[in-house]
């Protein structure tokens, strides 16, 4: 059953955990919009003055997740049922998870300002196409999971970020690494193995956010 049960029932309250609640779901729908833009802007490059304008929506996120933080610890520092100690505690994790996906999609932007130019995929492009689609889609559904806490899917979304993600990056990795897979030059090939390993790591901070509904709070972040 989900831990969130008791922020749901007050979800109109004046509460400050209430609050924070609503502040974490508008954190996670912002990493959402930097998520693409950064995706979009590696592989069609906007100029220098907007992909440094990208990099610095980081903030917003840094300022969400030290509101909530905020909020957490005043709703308990004034008398907080201790029920609710757990929704708290889950909150400040997720909103961790969230910054680090922040954190991740300045590194994309930081990779589109240094590599030497728009990369060709070649024999990669339907691995690196299907990576991308599927970070895209698990954040999205995340979203949905987090707001609806949609257990259901909730599983299915953890069941298959081994799969659909990780093992996907892993085996371009080790195709790039080994000299299986060249590229043309080694800058290209050392940009495309940090954006899959970027990749791989947005979705594993989604399938953390995602274990908050469907693990108990000593195995969120953790397989089921």
């Amino acid at each position: 059953m989900s831990i969130f049960n008791d922020i749901i029932k007050i979800w109109k309250s004046d509460s400050l955990l209430s609050q924070a609640w609503d502040d974490s779901i508008a954190m996670l729908k912002l990493s959402n919009e930097i998520f693409l833009k950064s995706l979009e802007s590696f592989n069609s490059p906007e100029s220098l003055k907007e992909i440094k304008a990208l990099k610095k929506e980081d903030r917003k996120i840094n300022d969400y997740q030290m509101t909530v933080r905020r909020k957490v610890l005043t709703h308990f520092s004034i008398g907080a049922s201790a029920r609710e100690a757990t929704n708290g505690l889950v909150l400040v994790d997720m909103v961790v998870d969230i910054e680090r996906i922040g954190d991740y999609c300045k590194n994309i932007s930081d990779l589109t300002l240094m590599k030497e130019s728009s990369i060709n995929f070649g024999e990669l492009s339907n691995e690196i196409s299907k990576i991308e689609e599927e970070v895209k889609s698990r954040f999205s559904s995340t979203i949905e999971v987090i707001e609806n806490q949609d257990e259901d899917l909730g599983f299915t979304l953890q069941d298959k970020y081994r799969k659909a993600i990780s093992t996907v990056s892993d085996n371009i990795v080790s195709d790039i690494v080994s000299g299986k897979t060249k590229l043309g030059s080694q800058s290209k090939s050392a940009a495309l193995v940090l954006y899959v390993r970027y990749l791989k790591r947005i979705g594993a901070h989604l399938k953390n956010i995602t274990s908050t509904v469907v693990n108990a709070y000593d195995r969120i972040g953790y397989e089921r």
